[in-house]
């Protein structure tokens, strides 16, 4: 069930610049190592990071999410759905598989796009594989020779390319696009390790592919525990799958002022244990007060389909009952504000 939602606007406490200046290079150092573990595995195992990158679309999330055999990061048909680093484990006899979905490289036009940018080249030089995205459905573009004229400037990472989205195109377009995918290799000085048509959605290649980068992974014992899919915080997925939601439907300019932030999450007190309820409470910023309407719809119309939506791809997450309480709230102009970034966690 979801609770009405909350028409107050909400401003956010002061903080000084200094005092964000002096967080930023611990919010964008690249990855977290992961939680200590040791496990003893056999000869010629091999174990890494592999990170997927491409312009907004490239279907980066889809893919991860079909490697991994789970839903762990949101998709949608929205530019820059993903803004978090969100990485997603693969077991296998022969290795595990750590794959890193990062944000859409993309021309930023605001302190948030500039500050996704950074996660992302920052991710670049810390993985074992960078794993570059191009949809079979459309022509390399400017956005592409852009993002792999960068990438050659990381010398050190082994690189492949990944053709996504054959399932949108004709078999003379696909081998067009393989054709012009090495031919931007060679352009830019870029020696790919493999080029890879996969589909995400029709499962075409997708083992071959995760056969392929556990082959370019370095030998060593396994870094998760047996059985973990992601290491991200449930409060981070939860938050996503929220936005996911409200993404759904909602007009061109609206998705980048979205960001959603969990208050409080856990299981409510006095339940049987065969009965466990999870109580979820969110709120949901958007910039600007025209925008809160949007969001809300029509007598809570809209909110509460966002709600539903949620809840149920939580519960399927999560298994547990869930109980979502989601409020509106404002926070004017906060993909320019250092301030508000540094408060939802950007």
């Amino acid at each position: 069930m979801s609770r009405e939602f909350d028409h107050e606007a909400d401003d956010f406490d002061d903080e000084t610049d200094a005092d964000i200046d002096d967080d930023i290079d611990e919010d964008f150092a690249g990855l977290p190592a992961p939680a200590p573990a040791v496990f003893a595995d056999a000869e010629g195992f091999r174990s890494g990071f592999a990170c997927f990158v491409g312009r907004p679309n490239a279907g980066k999330s889809t893919l991860t999410n079909a490697i991994v055999g789970q839903k762990i990061v949101i998709t949608s048909d929205k530019p820059q759905t993903t803004r978090t680093v969100v990485r997603g484990i693969v077991h296998r006899d022969d290795g595990q598989l750590v794959l890193v979905d990062t944000p859409g490289l993309h021309k930023p036009r605001t302190l948030l796009g500039e500050r996704l940018n950074d996660l992302v080249r920052s991710t670049w030089a810390e993985v074992d594989v960078v794993a570059v995205c191009f949809p079979s459905d459309e022509k390399i573009g400017p956005g592409d020779r852009y993002l792999v004229n960068e990438l050659a400037k990381v010398r050190r990472t082994t690189k492949i390319a990944v053709a996504t989205k054959t399932d949108l195109a004709e078999p003379d377009r696909i081998a067009e696009h393989l054709l012009d995918i090495a031919e931007l290799g060679r352009e830019t000085g870029t020696d790919w390790a493999e080029i890879v048509p996969v589909s995400s959605v029709a499962g075409d290649q997708i083992d071959l592919l995760a056969g392929l980068l556990v082959g370019l992974m370095p030998e060593g014992p396994a870094l998760y525990p047996d059985g973990d899919l992601t290491d991200a915080p449930e409060e981070i997925l939860v938050a996503d799958l929220i936005r996911e939601a409200a993404l759904d439907g909602v007009r061109d300019e609206l998705p980048h002022s979205i960001a959603v932030v969990v208050e409080e999450m856990g299981l409510r007190e006095d339940r049987d244990e065969d009965r466990p309820l999870l109580d979820i409470y969110a709120n949901l910023y958007v910039e600007r007060d025209s925008q809160k309407g949007i969001v809300i719809g029509r007598k809570g119309a809209r909110l509460r389909e966002v709600g539903t939506v949620a809840r149920k791809q939580i519960e399927s997450l999560l298994g547990t009952p869930v109980y979502l309480d989601l409020k509106v709230k404002v926070a004017k102009d906060w993909q320019r504000d250092p301030r508000q970034l540094r408060k939802l966690g950007f």
